[in-house]
């Protein structure tokens, strides 16, 4: 493990990192992160990182002290791999872009809403959404 693995360091507006790790989940690998309607950090995570198997959620943490609140599943709707970009919806939705796929998460009740974009070899980084 290297430095800074498993983590989410926060910094102070004077670009001075702040004393301690936000936060520390042994089974995050973080690639993507948003703030959430809520103000809480949602972070899409594939763990361990590059492996075949890996588990692939997006995660849920209070933005004050760094804990855990809920992680975000597709629990068999969809395949769901390598997740990347995260992006809320005008809807109130959470959209992940993964690996041939953007898939919906319910981010009031945290369900998994399904694919709502297959397209093959679809493996982008970033989300946006146009009116």
């Amino acid at each position: 493990m290297g430095e800074g693995d498993n983590t989410i360091i926060a910094f102070a507006p004077n670009n001075h990192m702040q004393n301690s790790r936000l936060v520390s989940d042994p089974e995050l690998s973080p690639l993507d992160l948003a703030i959430a309607p809520n103000g809480n950090i949602v972070v899409s995570s594939e763990y361990p990182f590059g492996v075949a198997d890996a588990m692939t959620t997006v995660r849920e943490y209070d933005a004050a002290d760094g804990h855990l609140v809920r992680v975000f599943r597709p629990n068999g709707v969809t395949e769901f791999r390598r997740p990347r970009g995260l992006r809320f919806g005008q809807d109130g939705n959470l959209y992940c872009v993964a690996q041939d796929e953007v898939i919906a998460f319910d981010f009031a009740t945290g369900k998994c809403l399904g694919t709502i974009v297959q397209f093959p070899r679809l493996y982008g980084q970033a989300l946006a959404f146009f009116p």
